[in-house]
């Protein structure tokens, strides 16, 4: 018997880095052709599926900002780097049978099309994977921003934060190696203790809305699907933390 979905409709968020792999900068073949094939699975369930795409493999605004560059235009040439990473996961997914639209926030028309809101929960209805890129078209904004932002606009049931470790740590688990792993807090908890699971304002889009925040190990492989059909990995933010 097939597994069924434990959710109607996605937002999966990627991070620019978990589409470099091992490399210093760019994107990995290999790993945009892993996440597609989840994708793929994932699709195959029947769950309307949509996707914002950071760009930090390519350059990041507060990084160019560093470097002597504006911040606006860092972060536009951030928003640009977005759209990179977008055309090159749809052209994966649809090399797999895979039915996409890519949308931007940042218009440019002979790439992909403008985000409009009623035009992409039509989209999902109709069974086609939705990439959101450009970020919220506006600088000053993560990626993780846009994330929360649009999974609240389509009225996903959960928003997907795939990332290079297990969930949510009390710090940093790359350079703390004392850190512990949290399964589950409450948004008041995430923003109160400054825990890095997205940054405030998307915390608190997702608090005000009642969105939850599932955040999960990307890099092994088979977790998305994993996630979506209902396992018990990751950490949960939600409303309350869930005791047991």
């Amino acid at each position: 018997m097939p597994v069924a979905p434990a959710y109607r409709r996605i937002l999966l968020k990627l991070s620019g880095e978990a589409l470099m792999g091992d490399r210093p900068f760019g994107l990995d073949p290999r790993i945009v052709a892993r996440l597609a094939d989840e994708v793929r699975e994932v699709h195959a369930l029947a769950v309307e599926t949509a996707i914002v795409l950071g760009g930090g493999n390519i350059i990041r605004g507060v990084a160019a900002a560093a470097q002597g560059i504006d911040r606006v235009a860092g972060d536009h040439m951030g928003l640009l780097a977005t759209v990179i990473n977008g055309l090159a996961l749809q052209d994966a997914l649809e090399k797999r049978g895979v039915v996409t639209r890519l949308m931007s926030a940042v218009e440019m028309r002979q790439i992909a099309e403008p985000f409009i809101r009623r035009r992409a929960i039509r989209h999902l209805e109709k069974g086609r994977v939705v990439l959101f890129v450009g970020g919220t078209g506006n600088p000053f904004f993560t990626t993780d921003s846009a994330a929360a932002l649009r999974a609240n606009e389509i009225r996903a049931d959960v928003l997907l934060k795939a990332t290079r470790v297990d969930g949510v740590y009390d710090s940093n688990p790359e350079t703390q190696p004392a850190a512990r792993f949290l399964k589950s807090v409450s948004y008041r908890q995430a923003l109160d203790a400054g825990l890095k699971v997205m940054d405030a304002a998307a915390i608190a889009l997702c608090m005000e809305n009642g969105i939850p925040i599932k955040v999960f190990n990307m890099t092994v492989e088979g977790n998305i699907h994993r996630v979506v059909t209902g396992e018990d990995i990751g950490s949960l933010v939600s409303a309350e933390a869930v005791t047991s």
